[in-house]
């Protein structure tokens, strides 16, 4: 088999596996943080149930998410090389600011925020919790500025066949960058917004004693949900003018588009300069599933007076419509990234001068390898997701207040 083929179908695989983490993680942590300051503010035990309850969700998707992101980081160094080498300088730099915000500040914060219950002020514990929630939010925005930077190349200069960083601003004000963060941060609110409405949905259709309880994490799911989708449509939405402006072959034909592949023809040699058609195939399926997801939310009104759980029957659709945010999140992925096709940076390195010079054989073992352990650890994610999730919010582990000193025998006196 093709090496370049096999390197880009585990680029696809390891990456996508991760990208349903980083949506879960984002989502969680922001209801997280509302929900545990409305306890600080309010001091109604219900809130502190809560954060326990979906705090504990939080934290096991995080562990197994750096797992993921852990394996997908060696893939670079493995199987694509030639990208390292030629832009390095530039593309690592944003990289390195997110490795030090997401492994450094943020794991610290979160372990602090884990052990700091009963033992912290409560104004403590909740900053902690803001401090998780922002360095989040500052990696996935490293990580977007990388991105961005292999969507539209700028602030760099080629010198002896390598590419210098000569505009850090530059970065930061990439056209394609602004639009997709705001993007990537309302799907993840979405998605963390319906898994909490779903897991809800399932306890209020068992008829679970915590029905107060579940009763309001419905209500914060569907109406985070009900926001996020508005701005999720129209953070997508607004891509399309900068994305087309500086990529004329992602969306379609015209003059930009066969003058640019032209002058690429003449400067590369000849090729396939237009995407594949699985990049329009999963943008418009995408955008399907978004506006699905907006006239679905016209159940929102049913929670006045709670004729949504009366009802019953609009419990189950938001419980069957979980998989569709997780789905969207993957065919986004696929239409910005398959849509730049045949670069590795567009305009600026093909793939194929990208990949590692290594066997077809070895390769293939790297994906079967890298594949197997990525899937085990999505999978013991969701069953452990799903375990915890249906043993309701009794009595969380996370947040357990300290059993008492049961000891009664007398100590050792020493003289």
């Amino acid at each position: 088999m093709d090496t370049l083929f096999l390197a880009r179908l585990q680029f696809a695989a390891t990456t996508s596996i991760h990208f349903l983490f980083v949506a879960v993680t984002l989502g969680l942590v922001t209801l997280l943080v509302g929900v545990q300051t409305a306890g600080f503010v309010t001091g109604k035990p219900v809130y502190e149930r809560l954060t326990r309850f979906w705090g504990q969700l939080y934290v096991i998707n995080y562990v197994l998410g750096i797992a993921t992101g852990l394996v997908m980081e060696f893939q670079f160094g493995l199987n694509w090389s030639g990208l390292s080498r030629y832009v390095g300088n530039v593309f690592g730099a944003p990289l390195a600011v997110e490795t030090l915000v997401a492994f450094v500040l943020e794991s610290t914060f979160l372990g602090m925020w884990i052990f700091g219950w009963h033992r912290l002020r409560r104004g403590v514990h909740l900053a902690l919790l803001w401090g998780v929630a922002l360095t989040a939010y500052a990696s996935a925005f490293w990580v977007l500025v990388g991105n961005a930077w292999l969507q539209h190349p700028v602030g760099y200069e080629i010198r002896d066949g390598v590419a210098h960083l000569t505009d850090f601003g530059a970065l930061l004000t990439n056209p394609t960058l602004g639009f997709a963060f705001g993007h990537v941060v309302a799907a993840s609110l979405v998605t963390g917004g319906m898994l909490m409405s779903a897991v809800s949905a399932f306890h209020l259709i068992r008829r679970t004693p915590d029905f107060a309880l579940f009763r309001k994490s419905l209500r914060i799911g569907l109406l985070t949900t009900a926001a996020a989708v508005v701005l999720l449509i129209g953070f997508g939405f607004a891509q399309f003018g900068p994305v087309g402006q500086v990529q004329p072959t992602k969306f379609g034909g015209g003059p930009d588009r066969d003058a640019l592949v032209a002058e690429w023809t003449a400067k590369f040699g000849p090729g396939d300069y237009v995407p594949p058609t699985l990049s329009n195939v999963g943008l418009g399926f995408m955008i399907l599933i978004g506006f699905g997801l907006f006239f679905g939310l016209l159940i929102v009104p049913l929670l006045w007076r709670d004729w949504l759980i009366r009802l019953r029957f609009p419990l189950w659709v938001v419980l069957l419509a979980l998989p569709f945010p997780f789905v969207a999140v993957i065919l986004g992925w696929i239409a910005r990234e398959v849509g730049r096709q045949p670069w590795a940076v567009y305009g600026l390195l093909p793939v194929d001068r990208a990949v590692s010079p290594v066997g077809s054989g070895l390769m293939l073992t790297s994906l079967v390898g890298f594949t197997l352990l990525l899937g085990a650890l999505a999978v013991t994610n969701w069953v452990l997701l799903a375990r915890h999730a249906a043993r309701g919010a009794a009595d969380p582990a996370l947040g357990r207040p300290p059993a008492p000193d049961t000891d009664t025998h007398p100590q050792p006196v020493f003289a």
